[in-house]
């Protein structure tokens, strides 16, 4: 039973000393990233999404047509004074 007891014991010891060290080591080395400024855990140590890219401009005038057309109904429709329709058929145009 006593060389059961010291078995135990001993791998308790090793254990605790092999978490500890890691644990210290880890501590150390995201200390150390952190002052460096690196990723700590996988992530940038100052993180920023980037920017959505910007879509294509739509090729030629046929969205142009096409928004002076919808314009145009409603215009027709009522659902635009003349003041309106004309300040929005300038700022298309001027797209």
């Amino acid at each position: 039973m006593p060389g059961l007891l010291r078995g135990v014991a001993r791998t308790a010891v090793v254990a605790g000393t092999a978490t500890a060290v890691s644990n210290r080591v880890s501590r150390r080395q995201g200390e150390r990233w952190a002052s460096q400024g690196q990723a700590v855990y996988g992530r940038p140590a100052q993180y920023t999404p980037e920017p959505e890219p910007m879509p294509a401009p739509p090729p030629g005038g046929t969205d142009r047509i096409t928004a002076l057309k919808d314009l145009a109904e409603l215009k027709a429709q009522g659902v635009l004074t003349e003041a309106e329709f004309e300040r929005e058929k300038a700022r298309i145009l001027a797209s």
